[in-house]
């Protein structure tokens, strides 16, 4: 495998090579790609050109390895194995691969709806909880603006009773003073 890609962002390409190459030196064929940033992780291979390679006898690195299997390389070099040593024929060969792929590709689709499904479980939970937050900040606020309003109230009411009070003050003093002027 060759690096590439940025700094954090590595992208791979599964390359054939010498094993006296360095890592990122001269190669002989590049057969694929492979992005481990990705879920899952996004692999473009030569199928052709990498059971060809296998079947040559190259060695690959344990990771390229891991990612020939489930390409299915090493599952197509099986039972090229078989069909060489006459258990069954191409067609038959054909057949049980793509059923492993079938399965494989179902397994995997299972796998991705059920991680969209706990994305959309954990979203709608995330929503209902927030929902919950600003109903009870909602509540605080419409109490607090009740109060507000209650305290605003009762200060107008204070001082409506004292305009009233100083009225009927004013009135009551108005006549005892005004009875003298008039006698």
């Amino acid at each position: 495998m060759q690096r590439g890609g940025h700094k954090g962002y590595a992208v791979y390409r599964v390359v054939i090579a010498d094993v006296r190459a360095p890592r990122d030196g001269k190669f002989i064929e590049k057969i694929g790609t492979f992005n481990p940033n990705t879920n899952p992780a996004t692999v473009d291979l030569n199928f052709d050109r990498a059971l060809y390679w296998v079947e040559t006898g190259a060695q690959p690195t344990d990771t390229v390895r891991t990612i020939l299997k489930n390409e299915g390389v090493y599952m197509m070099k099986h039972l090229r194995g078989g069909v060489k040593k006459g258990a069954f024929d191409e067609a038959a060969c054909q057949q049980k691969f793509d059923a492993w792929k079938t399965a494989k590709e179902q397994k995997l689709t299972a796998a991705k709806d059920a991680q969209s499904k706990s994305r959309q479980e954990a979203a709608a939970k995330a929503l209902d909880a927030e929902k919950k937050v600003n109903e009870a900040i909602a509540k605080k606020v419409a109490d607090k603006k009740a109060a507000e309003a209650a305290a605003k109230a009762e200060a107008e009411a204070a001082k409506a009773a004292e305009a009233a009070q100083a009225a009927e003050g004013e009135n009551a003093e108005t006549p005892a003073t005004e009875a003298p002027a008039e006698a």
